[in-house]
């Protein structure tokens, strides 16, 4: 079973005001993110505040206008802050209050810091313009930005006593990172095409006449641009299935906050199957209200009760 811990000694106000500090970063750059934490009680949500600044940091970096030099040099000094964090050696008055948060946040739950050295080996991959031949290579890449999320994320979630399968929960939790990353890769598809980046696997590129890439509003000439959307909504989709099971192994409101993050992305999702060549004309997001709406599924335990019955009639 993976460790969850409930409760935590009283919060000094340096460290609340460093947890304040990734709140605020998190509620302006990470709305889908947002809206499944808020679900969170107050030290969980704080904690996967620290997560998602740290991690914006991380990304900052590798989608910044700095030379490639730079921005190598600038994720090893993050590295080496990480290191600070994860020996205990950054005090409540330091002056960078994500690490301040960090710090207390992995001093109270067992977060895995390692994923964050994951995070920044997948930014370095970006930096230098690596492209990804098969699924299997996208994977590697998907596994140290999203899955590596999602093992971090477990650490401040963990599983319920007794929960059956519960050795597997990272695996899980790893899968519905990946699910949530190509999900990503889908709706941001022209947007990474405008900055050199291109994430879809070549052969499935190729298989699909889509070599040319994605610079414009519209598919390459004589593509079948619909034909590896629906390849790839497809993958996504089994792995959101296999995710999902990860649902009935954490309390009500982890499991609420990954149902409702997942539950915005599998939203996006659908929209990107029922009209593919939006992804070209601009980004694909949900309104507020379905995200909400998608919140209160998730707090209500509907997926997780499905999921539940899933799974029990697949053994019977």
């Amino acid at each position: 079973m993976i460790r969850t811990v409930d409760s935590s000694p009283r919060v000094s106000a340096p460290v609340l005001a460093a947890y304040s500090y990734c709140e605020t970063v998190t509620g302006q750059q990470a709305r889908n993110f947002a809206y499944g934490i808020r679900l969170l009680p107050a030290p969980k949500r704080r904690a996967m505040s620290a997560l998602y600044a740290f991690s914006r940091r991380v990304d900052d970096i590798g989608d910044g206008a700095l030379a490639d030099d730079v921005k190598a040099a600038r994720l090893e000094d993050t590295r080496a802050l990480l290191t600070r964090v994860r020996d205990g050696a950054v005090e409540e008055d330091d002056t960078d209050p994500v690490a301040v948060a960090l710090t207390h946040a992995a001093e109270t739950f067992p977060i895995p810091l390692g994923g964050l050295d994951e995070l920044i080996d997948g930014v370095l991959l970006d930096v230098r313009g690596e492209t990804y031949e098969t699924w299997d290579d996208l994977k590697v890449y998907c596994r140290c930005v999203a899955g590596a999320i999602g093992r971090l994320s477990l650490g401040v979630f963990g599983t319920e006593s007794g929960a059956r399968g519960a050795e597997r929960a990272p695996e899980y939790a790893d899968t519905l990172g990946l699910a949530l990353q190509l999900t990503n890769i889908l709706r941001d598809v022209r947007e990474d095409a405008e900055t050199g980046r291109t994430y879809l696997p070549a052969d499935d590129l190729a298989k699909f006449g889509c070599s040319a890439g994605f610079k414009g509003p519209r598919p390459p000439e004589g593509s079948d641009f619909a034909g590896l959307v629906h390849f790839e909504v497809r993958r996504a989709r089994a792995l959101f299935a296999e995710g999902y099971r990860l649902l009935p192994m954490l309390d009500r409101r982890s499991g609420a906050c990954v149902a409702a993050m997942a539950g915005i992305y599998r939203r996006l999702l659908d929209r990107i199957e029922r009209d593919p060549e939006a992804v070209l004309r601009g980004r694909v997001s949900l309104p507020g209200r379905e995200k909400a709406y998608v919140a209160v599924r998730g707090l209500s335990g509907l997926d997780s009760r499905h999921v539940t019955r899933r799974t029990v009639r697949r053994r019977a």
